[in-house]
């Protein structure tokens, strides 16, 4: 029976009663741990029974929270991390990629990835060397090679970086002109602002390497940003005719080496032609000299023959020394042979006319004779008279 069943006594059966009968409220957590054991060593036969009972129950529950202590200290490294063990706060080691272990609550792990490409950008507004504001915004990528000191060489890494690269980028600023930093002096800017950079955080040891640095966009103030975009316009162009020139230089260049080597050749022909050619001088000259030696007289006279019909033989004009008379006779045979030419034309011409055509000519002449104008030919082929 229930120790709140009507009928029943309640007080005998309330567990919250102890046997004096007063109502001391519930009992003490000691007190139900210990009767929990009881009941566990009175199955397990006698006193002393329950009392090993007890012990097995902490051993088991000590080995349990060793294993859960074992099992919570695992952790794993990606590929491209390294991870910084901290032991009580101090750096102890480097954690490579994979499955690790460490001690729970006295190790720290800090894993550092030292192969992504990471940015970081920064901008504003600066002073150039001139006293001309320009707008800046540049770009750097850096990857970090030493997980350590990335995590121990600064408080924070990043921020640092960050202010290295600002104050990297406003010394070059300051130290440009403003044309230089908005046109064609931009790739030195760069340059400048890479190196000045790497000898900011060189110092401190922060393991990190600079890859590369771009100009996302310099431009100038609003009020005067039409006229440089003029002047940045012209220098285009200025740039495009430069190339043209290049192109044009390129074009010709090959053609006047080619009339070069042309001429080159043309000459070295013409320098061999002319060795050969006075060779064969002095060959003909040896060749003469013993015919020469042997008939001097008829030799030489027939030398000035065939030299005079060289020369001849290449003009239309002869000239004609008559012994004694002093005069020099000019023969035109160029115009000679074209009045031969025409009086040939004309003949052939006067023979196919016809006899009465020619009369025809005569009579209409107002210088013609009356003999002309009426003289039939006769039978015999004789002129008759009126």
């Amino acid at each position: 029976m229930a120790w709140n069943e009507p009928g029943g006594n309640g007080n005998n059966n309330d567990p919250w009663k102890n046997r004096s009968g007063k109502d001391q409220g519930p009992p003490d957590l000691d007190d139900v741990l210990k009767n929990i054991f009881g009941k566990f060593g009175k199955k397990g036969g006698g006193s002393g029974g329950g009392a090993s009972i007890g012990g097995k129950g902490i051993g088991i529950a000590v080995i349990l929270a060793v294993v859960v202590y074992l099992l919570s200290g695992f952790y794993t490294i990606k590929e491209a991390e390294r991870g910084v063990v901290l032991r009580f706060g101090e750096f102890h080691s480097l954690a490579q990629p994979g499955l690790q272990w460490k001690f729970t609550f006295i190790d720290d792990v800090i894993p550092v990835n030292v192969q992504s490409i990471r940015n970081q950008s920064s901008s504003g507004s600066m002073l150039t060397e001139d006293e001309n504001m320009v707008s800046v915004e540049m770009e750097v990528q850096y990857r970090v090679f030493d997980a350590q000191q990335w995590v121990f060489a600064v408080v924070n890494p990043e921020q640092s970086l960050s202010q290295a690269f600002d104050s990297a980028i406003r010394y070059v600023v300051g130290h440009s002109k403003m044309d230089e930093v908005l046109t064609e002096g931009r790739e030195v800017a760069r340059q400048r602002v890479l190196e000045e950079l790497q000898g900011i955080i060189a110092p401190y040891n922060m393991g990190v390497d600079i890859i590369d640095l771009n100009f996302t966009n310099a431009r100038p103030p609003e009020q005067v940003r039409a006229a440089f975009d003029d002047a940045i316009a012209a220098q285009e162009d200025q740039q495009r005719f430069i190339r043209e020139a290049e192109a044009y230089q390129r074009a010709i260049e090959p053609e006047a080496r080619g009339r070069v080597n042309r001429m080159n050749e043309e000459a070295q022909a013409y320098k061999e032609r002319s060795i050969l050619e006075a060779q064969g001088e002095v060959a003909r000259f040896e060749e003469l000299l013993p015919q020469y030696e042997a008939a001097p007289e008829v030799t030489r006279q027939r030398i000035y023959l065939e030299t005079l019909e060289n020369v001849f033989s290449n003009t239309s004009k002869i000239m004609v020394d008559t012994d004694g008379s002093g005069n020099l006779m000019y023969l035109p045979l160029d115009k000679i042979m074209n009045q031969s030419a025409s009086s040939n034309r004309n003949s052939n011409s006067l023979n196919s006319t016809s006899f009465e055509e020619i009369r025809d000519r005569v009579n209409n002449s107002p210088n013609a004779s009356p003999v002309l104008n009426n003289s039939p030919r006769s039978n015999d082929g004789r002129q008759g008279r009126n």
